[in-house]
């Protein structure tokens, strides 16, 4: 019943009116820009760049020829560099505390007041994609991509898929299982997860998030930090299980991508034909061979350390994942896995306004050119996985013709001076999103 009100609620929202989300697409000519290209280890000689309505057109160290109608950007030696994508997010969960989640009187206009606010922010930053791992986000999205709301391009999984005492049971000690009692739990009617249990069910919650527009699905394959009833040892659901959702995700083109850290859940989520694995901070050099062998994802966060005011069971939880992951980071770069990044910031709104400064600590392991390529090449390619259940047709993380318009157009150097990538208010000057400008401090 909440997940209907909550629809209710958005699509008044959406028919109320517009807000303000940047200038109209039009031509915009980008002129003396230094391009980082998403690929490259050095910037180009200054050029000129053309966009014509959401894609770039020409990019030319000659002169490109324009109407009276173009907007003309004087870059002046600036980089321009393809807009940034985080690979792990919750727009719902990260946009509020547990306690606000928790709360009896939670309303869908407050749901929707936070992310909003969030989504905004999270753009204004640089993030012109995201792909969300998990929650009710589908009316968030929509709202986004309407233009009610700013925010970056969204693939969403919906609700996560999880098994009973999985990692994402939400449920509060007084909430009984819904298979025996009948009742679902207060997550599962929030759209933040499905409780699937056997074959069956699995292929229902998979098709469901299908439906409402999932672009790939996450299941729940291994114990994790912020659950109360799974430890990180454990391995979570079955082979038959797991491959029921890949067989029902592959029907639809896209992919299967799951929680893990432990080497027994990553192997048995690879051998079902998983694609992707988030998280993985306890893999050893044998799971990671048979990562890259089977060219997988592996989607990591760089996770800081444990705060005194935690949750003792919780900090628990946390310290082999801290103390391990070094180790991983190091081996995954030097055997070549295919390395995404993303945050993966729950319930604690303010650590939204470090994600920059958490790309920066993947500097530990890559160069700053490195570093830049996994958060704009290399995360589109993740993204491009979803194939036709992509929301957006087109290539991003890159500045090449053809490719779509989210660009940032930064004072200096990131790839020789990393840390203006956590500047965002001061450096990025333009940042570009399907073409539209959402700030140009340039004309301030």
């Amino acid at each position: 019943m909440r997940l209907i009100f909550f629809i209710i609620s958005l699509l008044y929202f959406l028919l109320a009116g517009t807000i303000g989300h940047g200038q109209e697409q039009g031509t915009v000519l980008f002129k003396d820009v230094k391009i980082f290209d998403g690929t490259s280890s050095s910037l180009s000689a200054e050029s000129n760049v053309l966009i014509k309505g959401n894609t770039i057109q020409k990019i030319s160290q000659n002169k490109i020829s324009v109407d009276e109608n173009t907007l003309i950007i004087e870059g002046n030696g600036k980089t321009l560099m393809p807009g940034m994508i985080d690979a792990h997010v919750h727009m719902a969960f990260g946009s509020m505390t547990m306690t606000e989640m928790m709360w009896a009187g939670l309303s869908e206009e407050f749901v929707m007041s936070r992310v909003s606010e969030q989504a905004e922010q999270m753009l204004m930053r640089g993030f012109t994609a995201v792909r969300d791992a998990g929650g009710p986000i589908f009316p968030i999205k929509a709202a986004i991509d309407k233009g009610k709301m700013k925010g970056p391009r969204i693939w969403p999984s919906g609700a996560t898929i999880s098994q009973t005492s999985g990692h994402g049971d939400f449920r509060t000690p007084d909430e009984r299982s819904r298979r025996f009692f009948g009742k679902p739990s207060r997550a599962e009617e929030f759209g933040a997860t499905f409780i699937a249990d056997g074959r069956d069910e699995v292929l229902a919650a998979t098709r469901e998030n299908l439906r409402f527009g999932a672009s790939q699905i996450k299941l729940m394959a291994g114990g994790g930090t912020s659950s109360a009833y799974d430890p990180i040892d454990v391995t979570q659901y079955t082979f038959d299980e797991m491959r029921a959702a890949v067989e029902a995700a592959e029907d639809w083109g896209t992919y299967v991508t799951v929680h893990a850290y432990t080497p027994r859940a990553v192997q048995r989520a690879i051998d079902a034909g998983v694609k992707c694995i988030d998280h993985g901070q306890l893999l050893d050099r044998r799971s990671l061979r048979k990562i890259k062998r089977n060219n997988i994802w592996l989607s990591m966060q760089v996770l800081v350390e444990s705060t005194p005011d935690m949750d003792p069971a919780r900090l628990e939880k946390r310290r082999p994942i801290i103390e391990n992951q070094p180790k991983v980071w190091e081996m995954a770069k030097r055997m070549g896995v295919k390395v995404a990044w993303g945050t993966d910031f729950l319930f604690e709104p303010d650590l939204m306004e470090l994600q920059n400064e958490y790309l920066l600590k993947v500097n530990q392991w890559y160069s700053p050119a490195e570093v830049l390529k996994i958060a704009t090449h290399d995360n589109a390619q993740l993204l491009a996985l979803s194939g036709l259940r992509s929301p957006y047709q087109g290539k991003l993380g890159v500045v090449k013709e053809g490719a779509l318009a989210d660009l940032l157009l930064v004072d200096g150097n990131p790839i020789e001076d990393l840390s203006i990538i956590a500047q965002p208010k001061e450096k990025f000057v333009i940042i570009m999103k399907d073409g539209v400008i959402y700030k140009n401090i340039l004309e301030d």
